[in-house]
This record gives structure tokens, sequence and C-alpha cells, in this order.
């Protein structure tokens, strides 16, 4: 909710309000707390905020409950309460959707995500098919030799036809490059069929992702578009989704021009489950993601980590988060005692409470809070109850998703793979007809006969 220009995230126990500056926003932040503690709450109030500053945002969905926010929310006794402890009166609380489109590495609840296997690179690549230290030298040879050779790398079989034909040359290759083994090269290859299983096939095809496609607003009134990514299917994955995450991060880090400080973001970048970025990372791979935490904020770019407890975050990362919402954290056990005691002495110290003794007490609803002032400084952390969401609290139907998805002027664009022919059968998914007036609802929440269409963009009344 947007209040003088800057994010109104939530008020203190005494009405004062707590706000995220827009020329600070672009210095990261962190999202943490225990499950049920109200952190998607939090990542929907900040989103929310970005979009109505016309900041686009891009945030993965994994269980399905944010992708209601393309319709407005609903007044409830529970939100009425919250917006009494906050300070706003519910006839003044706005309650609206947001202009947004949905993302499908799989192509199945939303535009199809692609890229080529010479666009990931051979250190996520490495990543992406779990290849230990010597496998991965192996990977970056393979790719040395498709760059110098002017060998295709598009696609999954274009790689494994790489790989095939390193492993035949080895002798030649390994006197260049270093040691090619026969071993190493049927480990990749093993690793290439696992994830050709779990749908590789469908993301490395082309036509590739246009980031400038993430970077939009709407027509209609400068919103920022929120690109929802819905990473269900992709979950089950945790290193593919890790991965994939990573690399979308890594294009607008390599694409985008130096921006400097500016009044607001260019784009922000929300990591749920954080956690799984960091886990079994290899050495260079972790010089990577500082590299880009620690520049990418110079080209405009906000990225905000959500996770259980500061503690999954490396610190040479969690230095450069200025912006920290601290949901409730659980201390049952002594290695959670601890993550509580790093969370809390990662806040400057207020005077009028306990910080270590807040995080446990803390209800569902409320965090502890420290933004950026405008001088770049840490605030001195507040507890405060997070306001509710404006959009929908809650997933949509599958017809009002495949609506939207069909207004959606990127649905053109991305919709059939240039490379049909290179697919295996199994993984086409049929698209579902849609009707040429909406359907009757499916659900009592959401009716979509209150969806219109003004500017290309489905909204919902």
């Amino acid at each position: 909710m947007l209040h003088d220009g800057k994010i109104w995230i939530g008020s203190c126990a005494d009405g004062t309000p707590v706000f995220l500056l827009p020329s600070m926003a672009n210095r990261h932040g962190l999202i943490a707390g225990a499950t049920g503690t109200g952190k998607t709450v939090s990542l929907k109030v900040l989103a929310e905020g970005f979009s109505d500053m016309g900041v686009p945002v891009f945030l993965s969905d994994i269980k399905s409950d944010l992708s209601g926010m393309v319709s407005p929310g609903e007044a409830s006794e529970a939100i009425d309460r919250r917006l009494e402890k906050c300070g706003v009166p519910k006839e003044e609380f706005d309650y609206h959707s947001y202009p947004t489109e949905y993302w499908d590495v799989y192509g199945e609840q939303g535009i199809p995500i692609r890229a080529t296997v010479q666009d990931m690179g051979p250190l996520l690549m490495s990543r992406m098919l779990s290849l230990n230290e010597t496998q991965a030298g192996v990977m970056n040879i393979a790719f040395r030799v498709a760059i110098r050779e002017e060998l295709p790398l598009e696609h999954l079989q274009d790689l494994k036809q790489l790989l095939i034909h390193v492993g035949e040359n080895a002798k030649e290759y390994t006197l260049e490059y270093g040691n090619v083994s026969a071993a190493s090269v049927g480990a990749i290859q093993r690793a290439v069929g696992v994830l050709e299983d779990q749908g590789g096939n469908v993301f490395f095809r082309e036509p590739a992702i246009d980031i400038q496609d993430w970077i939009q607003t709407d027509p209609a009134d400068g919103r920022g578009k929120i690109n929802i990514l819905c990473a269900d299917r992709l979950f089950n994955n945790p290193t593919m989704y890790s991965t994939f995450l990573l690399w979308m991060l890594t294009k607008l880090y390599d694409l985008l021009p130096e921006q400097g400080d500016a009044e607001k973001p260019k784009i922000v970048f929300f990591f749920d489950e954080a956690h799984l970025l960091f886990n079994n990372c290899s050495r260079p791979l972790m010089e990577k993601i500082e590299q880009v935490v620690r520049l990418v904020r110079s080209k405009g770019v906000g990225v905000y980590f959500i996770t259980q407890s500061p503690a999954d975050i490396p610190m040479t990362i969690l230095g450069q988060l200025g912006n920290r919402i601290q949901h409730a954290l659980r201390a049952y056990t002594p290695l959670d005692q601890k993550a509580v005691k790093v969370a809390a002495q990662t806040f400057r110290t207020n005077p009028s409470f306990d910080t270590e003794e807040a995080i446990t007490t803390l209800k569902t609803g409320e965090a502890l809070v420290s933004f950026l002032d405008e001088h770049g400084a840490p605030g001195v952390v507040e507890r405060a109850t997070i306001l509710p969401p404006q959009s929908y609290m809650g997933a949509i139907s599958q017809e009002i998703r495949r609506m939207v998805i069909q207004a959606s002027p990127l649905k053109s664009r991305y919709a059939d793979p240039e490379d049909t022919e290179e697919a295996p059968a199994t993984q086409e998914q049929p698209t579902p007809p849609v009707p040429q007036q909406p359907p009757a609802p499916q659900v009592q929440e959401m009716d979509p006969q209150r969806f219109k269409l003004i500017n290309g963009q489905w909204y919902y009344f």
C-alpha cells in the first residue's frame, strides 16, 4: 500500500507507520520467519506496493497462493481487525486487482519460459545437473569446444551430441584443455538423461525468453506488471528450481545497463525458499552469487530473499540485505535458539524491547521490521503489525487463469516452440479450449463474469 510515494508495510503498536523508501528498495532485503507466521502476506504487501509505484515484480509461486493477485481482495472480520491495529479505516482501504502475467517453465500454468543450453552456461548447467568438481570441469571444456568449433548448443540433444564428440576426441582435447575421461563424460550423459525426464526438453528450446518482457508496466495506469512464476511442479526438483531462478537473476545482471542511484528500482526480484540456492553450493558458484547480489543493485534490480531463518543465508550475502522483515521463529532446540540469536543480532537495537525475546513471541501477522533510511543507514528495529494485501489472498480457478493467459499479448510470442520436432511427444500438453465468453464460476469466491478486458489486460471487478 502506497502512502506519500512510500510503501506502507505496517504499523507499530502506537500507530506509527513503517515505510520502505523507494530509493532504497534496490538495496535488497530479507523476509524470514517460521512456517505460518505471515511471510507470504509480507511478500504480497511489498509486491503490491512496488506495482503501485510503477515497478515490475518477479516472484515464484510454489503453493499457488499468490495467483490471486489478479483479483481484488475481499473484506473480512480478520482483515478489519488488522486494519484497525494498523490505524487504517476500513472504509478507506482499497481492494483492487493487479496487472499480472503467469509464467511456467513447463507451459502448463502460464506462458512458457525457455532458454538455450548455451545461454545457461557451463557453471549453472553443472549446478542444474548436480555435477561434481571433476565433471563440472569437463562440462566447461565441452562449452569451450562448442564455441571454438561453432557447434550448435541450444537443446539438450545438442549437449548430448557435443559430449559424444568430446568423448570421441578426448585425447586431443585432454592435451589442449585438461583431462577428459570417459567416466566423466558418461556421468554427465546420465545426468542429462535425468534432466530430460524431469522436463528439461521443454525448457531448453526456442524462442528464448526476452527479459524485457518482465520489465513492463500496465499501459492503462502505469502500474508495474507482477510476473508470477508458477513453480509448484518445478519445485519438485529443488536444485533445478534454485538454479533456474539464479539464471533469471544472472540474465538481469548481464543484460541490463548500469543505472546507478535512482528514485525507484527498475524491477524487484523475490527469491522464495532461498536456502535452496546455497545448499551444496560450489565455491565458483558461491562467488558468482555474491558478485551478482553485490553489483546488480547498480542496474536497478532489487533482490528479496524469502526463507525461514537468516541463518539460511551466508553471511557474505546477508550483510548486503539492508531491508529486513523478521516474522516469528520457534526456539525448540539449541540450533533453533542459535538461529534466533543470529536473527536478533542482525537488527539495530531498539531500547524499548528485547529483540531476541520478541522474535519468539511475535504473533501471526506481526514482524520485526528494519528498513534503510534516506541516507542508507539501517533503521532501528520496530515491532509492527503487517498490513493486509489489497488483492485476493488465495488461488484462482483454472478458468480464470486460462483467460488471463489467453488475454496476454505475450502468449502468441512464446506459446509455440520453434523446434517442435526436437521435443518428445510425451512432453506436449494439450491446450484446453478457451471459451468465447467467461464460463460459469467453478468456485464460489471467483466469478469469471466479473472479469473485464481493459487495454489487453484482464481485470476482476
